[in-house]
């Protein structure tokens, strides 16, 4: 039995803002940490400002967060730092929401990207998507690709961002004020051209729920493997794809048997495996914590697991490939 996360997987080449696709990364030495990468405050369009959001989200348990605030004209170009408002033990990142034109609705891209510099530059009048992406991930940037279904993105527009790290497959704010919340079907129509490409989730909040503040912040996270609970060492377990996404359930436990994956977590309803097409494999149940599900209708190519618990909330694997 191989230990937490390892999968015997094909090595891959590496290419710039292509992470690895394997399980085995959540068996990185250390701990996971908690964190949101997608909120905005009265810098841009949110509005709490970046130390009430701080404040937030470390009450409710958070240990690292990213205020993505955009990056338009109109706010100034913020790339907000809010390190100096965290209280003890929230790790923050800096980043932004930054902006192109155009998808193929001939609408504004949102990309995001977490840790970028302060003084990056504005984008030039010319400066497309594809380039805009090229320049965040130049400087050291995880680039994730923002809520697909709320946007009505393509295989056309997921070609134009080749190196981003992440696809988000939940957006809390976009299912709770467009009914567009979702991204799994995207990222396995990406997955099914043989790209690498990581699963997001987020909470996108801006707070601006007059009678209910916080209804979008809490609903979306990743967890992070990492040795320390720092902006460096959080980046680049992101980078790596040394994470999950979740909802609400927590893996606890995944290992490779033979050509059985055993999974273990919090107690959920339903632990799938999916495939390219229809493949699956799953387990229905009232209280499942441990799993134990078959591979081989997956070999030579890639695989996620998805937890679904009595309520509907979910927490998503990373992609691997086997």
């Amino acid at each position: 039995m191989l230990p937490f996360g390892q999968m015997c997987l094909t090595p891959m080449l590496r290419v710039k803002g292509t992470p690895k696709m394997s399980i085995d990364t959540l068996n990185n030495p250390g701990r996971f940490w908690k964190g949101n990468l997608h909120t905005h405050s009265t810098r841009s369009d949110g509005c709490l400002s970046p130390v009430d959001i701080c404040n937030a989200y470390h009450a409710k348990g958070y240990d690292f967060l990213c205020i993505s605030d955009h990056f338009l004209a109109r706010y100034e170009w913020p790339v907000t730092d809010a390190a100096k408002d965290a209280p003890d033990g929230l790790t923050l990142l800096r980043g932004a929401e930054v902006h192109a034109p155009a998808n193929s609705h001939d609408e504004l891209w949102h990309l995001l990207a977490v840790g970028l510099p302060g003084a990056f530059a504005p984008p030039s009048a010319d400066e497309d998507a594809s380039a805009l992406a090229q320049r965040c991930l130049a400087e050291g940037a995880f680039l994730a690709i923002a809520h697909p279904e709320w946007s009505g993105l393509t295989l056309q527009d997921a070609a134009a961002i080749p190196d981003a790290h992440a696809v988000e497959v939940y957006n809390h704010t976009s299912a709770l004020h467009a009914a567009r919340g979702g991204g799994s079907y995207y990222l396995d129509a990406i997955l099914n051209t043989g790209r690498r490409i990581n699963a997001l989730a987020s909470d996108d909040a801006h707070f601006n729920i007059a009678d209910r503040p916080m209804a979008d912040a809490f609903g979306g996270w990743v967890m992070v493997r990492a040795e320390i609970n720092t902006p460096d060492a959080i980046l680049a377990a992101l980078k790596e794809g040394a994470f999950y996404s979740s909802s609400g359930p927590d893996f606890h436990h995944i290992t490779q048997t033979g050509s059985f994956l055993d999974i273990s977590c919090s107690p959920v309803d339903h632990i799938t495996i999916l495939g390219r097409g229809s493949r699956v494999e799953r387990i229905h149940g009232n209280g499942i914590t441990n799993a134990k599900l078959p591979l081989d209708r997956f070999a030579g190519d890639w695989a996620r697991v998805v937890l679904t618990d009595a309520t509907g909330a979910k927490a998503w694997s990373n992609p691997f490939w086997l």
